[in-house]
């Protein structure tokens, strides 16, 4: 434990240890225990070096780099979905085919609390105030479910591996055990933790203090999610299960098609070891991050990154150039994560983010709340390992984002993105899905459709002729 606290020390930060002597013998040592358990994945020389470059890549990407070509994804590694449905029906059978032999898992990344909504649970357990008041974990979970009954004779069980955070993990694992993981195979699921940072100050040459035996700290952004892959070892369950084919998506979007077959058999036709999906963007100056190329490599560009003029470029066929708007949705190869995730966790970036972050002041015993930015939180962005994929294994699906895409961002009664949205998206395409099966339904009448029930609109038949003439309906299987 001296070695540790030496370890400290000697990188510049002695306020650690201003009031050494005026802690008790219990509260020296769990300081010590608390930074040892910092320092074993990485030393705190480490840690301050990583921040400095953070600062230098933030400050050199904070312009618009004239010296750089953006360009959009190439024909072969970009697809439209929208008035495709043949190519759709053709990629739905192969990705359901590696489904039914067991080869595909999905990653859930939910390490986010409910803060923002004004709940204190996990945000996975939110009711966005659907008729049946199902949570964004039980709809994604019966989503699973349906896929299985869709191969049940070859009775299989999709992996669920589930990415929480330190203050989510114990609420998420016993909301799971208290709904009785929703019907699924308790041990088909995997939870495990997204990975911290410690806060720096505004220099970043400190570390600053939560209170008088631990460093502040911080979730180390979506990037995180590989080394936890890692640390987690869940390349090798992937091997153990015989998984090849991995689905990643974040809990807040309720349209998310889990595990959806469609973009697993794009990425198995096409040979494709990475892939994306993308909504096309609204208009030119939707804040939203844009998959494209930048130098020849697939990146996913910031809407700040770029000019006016590129932003508002039209193609031949007069849609923005620039369209593929980011919704983190991912496909990898479990070759491609056993052979580059030692890579990724090595030489991804960091970003920063300036917060206003609550500190133990270690030299005046005080703590701050602070009304202005005071520290820097460092993170990783998940899409930073795009550009280490060759073009020709990275590919962009696009998908409507009327049936894929209504993020829970904000809370209740904001401008967007928040449960209200969420809730009118849900049923408008559930509502969709049965006029197209032939019910009829009366104007302005919204109805749920379980996720049990139908996956992405089939086995709805039986609702042909039907008049549904009200609101508030829950259709179960």
């Amino acid at each position: 434990m001296t070695d540790t606290k030496q370890l400290f020390i000697e990188a510049g930060q002695s306020q650690l240890f201003h009031n050494w002597e005026s802690l008790s013998r219990k509260d020296q040592e769990e300081l010590l225990s608390n930074l040892e358990q910092i320092s074993s994945k990485r030393s705190p020389a480490k840690l301050l070096e990583d921040c400095q470059n953070a600062i230098k890549f933030s400050l050199a990407n904070s312009s618009k780099d004239t010296g750089v070509d953006i360009s959009p994804l190439p024909p072969t590694s970009y697809e439209s979905l929208i008035g495709n449905s043949k190519k759709e029906n053709e990629y739905w059978r192969l990705g359901l085919e590696a489904i039914g032999k067991g080869e595909v898992a999905v990653i859930l990344m939910a390490g986010g609390q409910g803060t923002r909504l004004g709940s204190s649970q996990p945000k996975g357990c939110y009711d966005i105030g659907l008729p049946s008041k199902k949570s964004l974990f039980q709809i994604q979970a019966e989503k699973l479910i349906r896929l299985q009954d869709m191969v049940k004779d070859k009775k299989v069980e999709i992996p669920w591996y589930i990415m929480t955070s330190g203050p989510t993990r114990a609420a998420t694992e016993a909301y799971f055990q208290e709904h009785n993981y929703f019907g699924l195979n308790k041990e088909q699921i995997t939870f495990f933790n997204q990975g911290t940072l410690p806060a720096f100050d505004l220099t970043g040459k400190h570390f600053l203090m939560k209170d008088p035996v631990n460093l502040s700290q911080s979730p180390d952004g979506n990037g995180g999610l590989y080394r936890a892959i890692k640390e987690n070892k869940l390349n090798e369950d992937f091997d153990r299960r015989g998984i090849k084919h991995v689905y990643m998506y974040c809990v807040d979007n309720v349209l998310s098609k889990i595990a959806d077959p469609v973009f697993i058999g794009f990425a198995i036709k096409h040979g494709f070891e990475l892939a994306t999906k993308a909504v096309r963007k609204r208009d030119a100056h939707e804040s939203v991050g844009l998959i494209a190329t930048k130098n020849e490599k697939p990146c996913v560009i910031e809407y700040s990154e770029i000019s006016n003029e590129l932003a508002e470029a039209k193609d031949k066929d007069g849609l923005l150039k620039l369209r593929a708007g980011n919704i983190v949705n991912h496909y990898y190869l479990v070759d491609l994560l056993k052979r580059d995730l030692d890579q990724w966790c090595e030489n991804m970036p960091y970003h920063i983010a300036k917060k206003k972050i609550p500190a133990y002041d270690s030299v005046t015993g005080k703590y701050t709340k602070p009304t202005e930015p005071n520290g820097i939180k460092l993170e990783q962005f998940i899409f930073d390992v795009f550009d280490t994929v060759p073009l020709n294994k990275f590919g962009c699906l696009e998908v409507d984002r009327c049936k894929e895409f209504s993020p829970l961002k904000n809370g209740p009664g904001s401008k967007n993105d928040n449960p209200e949205t969420s809730r009118l998206a849900y049923l408008k395409l559930g509502t969709s899905w049965l006029e197209d099966a032939g019910a009829i339904v009366k104007d302005g009448v919204l109805v749920e459709v379980s996720s049990k029930l139908s996956y992405a609109g089939e086995n709805l038949s039986q609702f042909k002729g039907k008049v549904i003439d009200r609101s508030g309906i829950v259709l179960e299987k």
